[in-house]
């Protein structure tokens, strides 16, 4: 086995308490990973189930189009030929993905793990200039972009050169009549297409001319035939824990080891009949490893939502599809919740509601649990480890707990000084296992920063109880000092999620010339009525003085991440 960090040590009940909370039949470490190599999935899915849907995605109107996992693999072949055979890429060249979730993402993916390539996640909503501080440092040989954005990469290739770029469009590999459709309606009539002044090829002149190179004789196995296991697969790109966008170093190890940690750990709670929604990007950490290759590797189905905002673009897809699981983040339940179309028919079919990427406010986990008839469980990783460190075990959740670490996985919390926290005392949570980053990509002093010891340093202040399961406080850095009290916002979010009439909510601390910092609550309400007397004096019953808001204010809308989670960052820069 590759150890590219140390693995947690020989499990042992009470050096890890939370192996009794272990559903029954949940190993304590995974031994054996089910592949070496991340391009082995798709051929060994389509041998399992050839003619199974694996990706469907649905346009907000409704259409639709699937790929079999056979078309999968044979696509993704094609794409690996294309960049070997036509573009030339050496192994461990980086290409970049710059598309949001279509049947284009999972074949351009595995095609480049089949290539024995690089994939680097870009997010296609970024800026020119945050495209080009990625190209730079990533120096991607090829992207795969989508054409609707072409007038920003325009603009960051003048910044970073890119050598080959290859477009798509959001209807790629849906059948003509359909694409054609589509593709006049967004280009002609929407004007959502530019004309892109630079040259490129297109996704499907690509797959027809990989097709022909295999034809010709391109072997597309040997490509990663002196491979290991060890190799980066992935470059995923974080703010991290320091701030600056760098990209995690992700191994074919490192992510295959994830899926199988969190299968064995969900054991009958992901099925090969489930069809999942996937509404968060696939470019993002949590979709891409849990959704993208976890649900694929299992033989579910996944139905892609290109954009789930605004959120009625989802609903084609509850009426289209008998939903059984769907992954979001709290703002997604929680805005869900506030649909009527959604809460006057609530999936009947549903058995799973997994989340991940933002603490769960309890208040939405009540609620979602009354409406749709199933819990939330609660999941805690990051970019850095793949993502996933731990989850609630299924049947066995506690409410506002990220759960328990996954086989092969140890988590605690510790002092400044480096100390392991007694049981309920707060501390910084570190973790080590297999999935844990091999480092930050061209950032050795970074790296030494969070890698420690063997030991993912992860900037999230935490709690373990006395059966070992974890909760999250906050972050480090949004920790509100007042007068020398501790302040966690999201134990102030959390309360102010229970109030009636509150939307969405997000606290900040801010200078104050009296107790150094002071809190502050950012409202979206839809109860024109609350006022911020009536917000002080219900935090005054749940809170201590010194954590109720001194300053609130009424937005019409919170600043968001491209996967819906509240950005307080951009509140503290634009609050006085």
């Amino acid at each position: 086995m590759d150890d590219e960090v140390a693995n947690a040590s020989k499990p042992d009940t009470v050096t890890f308490p939370w192996l009794a909370a272990y559903p029954a039949g949940v190993p304590a470490r995974i031994e054996t990973p089910p592949y070496g190599l991340l391009g082995e999935i798709a051929q060994d899915l389509a041998a399992r189930r050839p003619a199974a849907r694996a990706f469907t995605t649905i346009m907000p109107n409704g259409m639709a189009a699937s790929l079999t996992f056979a078309e999968v693999d044979r696509y993704s072949d094609a794409f690996a030929a294309y960049l070997r055979e036509t573009l030339r890429l050496a192994p461990g060249a980086r290409v970049a993905i710059q598309i949001p979730n279509g049947l284009a993402y999972p074949v351009a993916a595995f095609g480049i793990f089949k290539a024995g390539c690089v994939l680097v996640n870009v997010n296609p909503l970024y800026t020119a200039h945050e495209m080009a501080h990625v190209f730079a440092d990533a120096e991607p040989a090829a992207i795969v972009a989508i054409d609707m954005f072409a007038d920003k990469l325009a603009e960051a290739l003048k910044q970073a050169p890119v050598p080959h770029v290859i477009l798509t469009e959001a209807a790629s590999l849906f059948p003509m009549p359909s694409r054609r459709l589509i593709g006049i309606l967004q280009k002609y009539y929407k004007k959502q297409v530019p004309y892109p002044p630079f040259r490129h090829a297109t996704f499907r002149k690509t797959l027809a001319v990989g097709a022909a190179s295999i034809r010709a004789g391109a072997k597309v196995k040997s490509y990663t035939s002196e491979m290991k296991p060890s190799a980066v697969a992935c470059l995923q790109y974080t703010g991290g824990t320091t701030g600056v966008s760098k990209g995690a170093m992700l191994t074919h190890r490192n992510l295959i080891m994830n899926v199988a940690q969190f299968i064995g750990f969900w054991g009958n709670g992901m099925r090969e009949n489930d069809h999942v929604l996937t509404a968060l990007p696939l470019y993002h950490i949590f979709a891409f490893t849990v959704n993208l290759l976890g649900f694929f590797i299992h033989g579910a189905h996944n139905i892609l939502i290109p954009s789930p905002r605004p959120l009625t673009n989802l609903r084609k897809a509850f009426e289209k599809e008998g939903i059984t699981v769907i992954t979001g983040v709290n703002t997604l339940f929680n805005g869900l919740l506030n649909q009527p179309w959604f809460c006057a028919n609530p999936p009947k079919s549903l058995r799973v509601s997994a989340a991940g990427g933002m603490a769960v406010q309890e208040a939405v986990a009540r609620r979602w649990q009354k409406a749709t008839g199933t819990p939330i469980i609660e999941g805690y990783g990051l970019s850095e480890a793949s993502p996933v460190l731990s989850c609630n075990p299924v049947g066995r959740a506690k409410l506002g707990s990220i759960g328990v670490p996954l086989p092969s996985t140890e988590m605690k919390c510790v002092d400044d000084q480096g100390n392991e926290a007694a049981i309920g005392e707060p501390g910084e949570i570190i973790a080590r296992g297999p999935q844990v980053m091999q480092g930050y990509w061209k950032q050795p002093e970074e790296t030494k920063q969070v890698l420690r010891d063997g030991w993912l340093f992860t900037a999230d202040i935490g709690k373990m109880d006395a059966e070992g399961y974890f909760s999250v406080v906050d972050r480090r850095k949004d920790m509100i000092d007042v007068s020398g009290f501790k302040v966690f916002p999201n134990e102030v979010e959390a309360v102010l999620a229970g109030l009636a009439g509150v939307k969405e909510c997000a606290v900040i601390g801010v200078p104050d010339a009296a107790s150094g910092e002071a809190v502050k609550a950012f409202v979206v309400r839809d109860d024109p009525a609350l006022d911020a007397a009536a917000i002080r004096n219900f935090c005054r019953r749940e809170l201590a003085n010194y954590k109720v808001p001194k300053f609130v204010e009424f937005r019409d809308d919170l600043p968001k991440s491209n996967v819906g989670k509240i950005l307080r960052k951009d509140l503290r820069a634009y609050s006085p």
